[in-house]
């Protein structure tokens, strides 16, 4: 028998994929040759997913902690158990401090909206409680709010639409490692190809060019490139004139940012600046790829709103194969409302942000976080300021349920670990953020041992606290209609997935000045704003790994082994004037913590900067990570995540 089913997981690419079950197993995972995206390929990460559902490691039954938070002792005991004593826990919060005490903690390691965080699976629970609201700002939020600034939505063009493109810019974005379909399109457009990236990805060596700015300097190369395309005349006037607002202030601003002075920000040679400049102004179509990556700095919502100007000038909005991709998020119209269901709150209710978390644990009052729970996530694995969120989840007055598949380092700080089922064994609708394509995951095989899915473990709970709102109780398939409202949803569960019609971009005209950036106190024009991280040292990026996505996969023994020991590329003139040799033991540190790491001396990553791929568990690296570097601060737009807004000083160890 062969089910229909799609990837959860954090990527752009969605995938469509067909698993095979013999005597009720999965036997075989592929990619769906019918799919348009998908194309029957699946990445070198999902290819394992099979060994994840089976491993020997999974969590299979409910557990209590029996020793101490961070030592990962637990025994194993009954649902009933579970539940009741979470039921307890849950109400003795209630009563002495308030449902705002109680935070569920959604990650991204599931992006399905009926299981995941795309619907705030459990939304309707915690609403009914009062719980405080969560904010999912470690992502993508301040790119998001960019683009709303210039284009009224955060959707961009049709990824499909690159195999028309002439020049593709592929900013900040390493396709070949996380989203590769993206790249067929590339390839079938035959365009020349311009990778922007500090460092020299599997992606930027398959280009035609590579540029290679400081971190967090894009807004200024982006302005700059403008300054080329004006100064040669090669604006656009009509689509200028009948589809912008604000052209002559932001032309004014354009001439601030001439090439040498881009190139003192960015450290790229005038000359490269130029040369791409005019590539831009004579090439049409041009496409423009930017991903999550480039917009975690301080200036990363900014850097978003110059770059959706830059086709605005060209006029590349309105030739197709044209434009500016960041995510198609902003194109799909589901009902998020009905699922969520906020009229449930019994009261207006604090929300409390993502990347915040240790923060938020250690300071918050009026009232504290009391309880805690933890929804397909692993913050001691991926946030910010590792330290800080270890001293929060170390407290004894925290109340803390973790719903997961393995015993993560967020785990080991559990009170009580529910075992969750895993993307085969339940019901759940996946919309794409690198294409345009709902995807149904139908349920192909039985769960190992007590594995629930989020939805069934929520049910449970409002049941066991005696609570009555008959939404609480709704079966997943009726959550899938009515997010669905409006969609062919037996089409798109006989047939696995169901491409949606992308709305207008930019939605009205495109804003060079920005009212509404202005009201929220922010430069009503496009500009650059600089990183701010006040330390020294290399700029350190911890972009996405080739073998694990996010920390997911960070214990599958095949793909830990072929990521090999943890590694810093470091330039060879730094590593030269640190006296660090290639294969060297270093210490990784700022203000905030260290890690350890071994030296790959390297000029695939420029001077100035330091590399290292993201995803690895502290449990496996001595305890800590890259994110021990890491700030617990605010990007410009949105609240967002800093990850490569990092300095820090590399340092030989004994």
């Amino acid at each position: 028998m062969k089910v229909l089913g799609a990837c959860p997981l954090d990527c752009p690419d969605a995938c469509s994929w067909v698993v095979t079950v013999s005597d009720g197993a999965a036997v075989q995972l592929r990619g769906n040759k019918e799919h348009p995206v998908t194309r029957g390929a699946l990445c070198v990460k999902v290819n394992r997913y099979l060994e994840q559902l089976d491993s020997p490691d999974r969590i299979r039954y409910p557990m209590r902690r029996v020793g101490r938070k961070g030592e990962g002792k637990f025994e194993r005991i009954s649902w009933d158990e579970a539940l009741d004593e979470i039921a307890e826990r849950l109400t003795g919060v209630i009563a002495e401090h308030g449902g705002e005490a109680i935070w569920p903690f959604h990650g991204t390691g599931s992006l399905g909206y009926i299981q995941g965080q795309e619907g705030y699976a459990g939304r309707r629970l915690f609403n009914s409680l009062g719980a405080s609201l969560h904010e999912v700002t470690i992502c993508s939020i301040a790119g998001t709010t960019g683009l709303r600034y210039t284009l009224g939505t955060a959707g961009g063009m049709d990824p499909e639409d690159f195999a028309k493109s002439k020049l593709i810019i592929l900013w900040g974005t390493n396709p070949l490692t996380s989203g590769h379909h993206l790249w067929k399109f590339i390839q079938d457009s035959g365009a020349y190809t311009v990778a922007i990236d500090p460092v020299r990805s599997r992606t930027a060596e398959r280009c035609d060019e590579h540029l290679a700015p400081l971190p967090g300097t894009d807004a200024a190369l982006a302005m700059g490139l403008l300054n080329v395309i004006v100064g040669l005349g090669a604006e656009d006037t009509e689509f200028i004139a009948e589809q912008t607002v604000g052209w002559p202030e932001f032309r004014d601003r354009i001439a601030e940012f001439t090439p040498e002075r881009v190139a003192g920000i960015t450290g790229l040679p005038v000359e490269q600046i130029v040369a791409l400049g005019e590539r831009i102004a004579t090439t049409r179509p041009t496409a423009i790829r930017a991903s999550q990556g480039m917009q975690r700095h301080a200036g990363g919502g900014m850097a978003l709103r110059v770059l959706a100007c830059l086709p605005g000038v060209t006029g590349d909005w309105a030739i197709p194969g044209g434009g500016l991709h960041y995510s198609t998020s902003g194109h799909y119209r589901l009902d998020d409302a009905e699922l969520q269901r906020m009229d449930l709150l019994p009261h207006p209710v604090r929300t409390l942000s993502m990347t915040r978390m240790g923060e938020a644990l250690l300071t918050t009052d009026d009232p504290p976080v009391h309880a805690l729970f933890v929804i397909a996530a692993n913050p001691v694995g991926s946030n910010p300021d590792q330290s800080k969120v270890i001293e929060g989840l170390s407290r004894e007055d925290l109340f803390t349920v973790v719903l997961e598949h393995f015993p993560t380092d967020t785990v080991d700080y559990a009170d009580i670990v529910l075992p969750a089922t895993m993307q085969p064994e339940h019901l759940d609708v996946i919309a794409g953020y690198g294409h345009l394509y709902l995807v149904w995951n139908e349920p192909a095989v039985a769960p190992p041992g007590e594995c629930l899915s989020t939805t069934e473990t929520f049910r449970r709970l409002a049941q066991r606290m005696g609570l009555t709102e008959p939404a609480l109780y709704d079966s997943d398939e009726e959550l899938a209609r009515q997010l669905l409202k409006g969609h062919d949803i037996d089409r798109l569960r006989a047939e696995g997935f169901l491409k949606v019609e992308p709305g207008p971009v930019p939605a009205g005209k495109l804003e060079f000045v920005s009212a509404r950036a202005a009201a929220d106190g922010h430069d009503p024009l496009p500009t650059y704003t600089p990183p701010a991280d006040p330390g020294d040292g290399l700029v350190l990026i911890s972009a996405a790994s080739h073998y694990f996505l996010n920390s997911t996969f960070g214990a599958n023994p095949e793909l830990r082994r072929r990521a090999g020991e943890s590694k810093i590329a470091i330039h060879p003139e730094d590593a030269a004037a640190r006296g660090i040799a290639d294969g060297a033991p270093i210490l990784v540190s700022n203000a905030r913590g260290s890690f350890e790491a071994f030296a790959e001396v390297s000029d695939r990553v420029r001077p100035g900067v330091a590399a290292t791929p993201k995803g690895r568990w502290a449990k496996h690296n001595n305890g800590a990570t890259a994110n021990i570097t890491i700030a617990e601060r605010d990007s410009d737009f949105g609240g967002g995540a800093v990850f490569h807004d990092n300095r820090v000083q590399i340092t030989l160890r004994g």
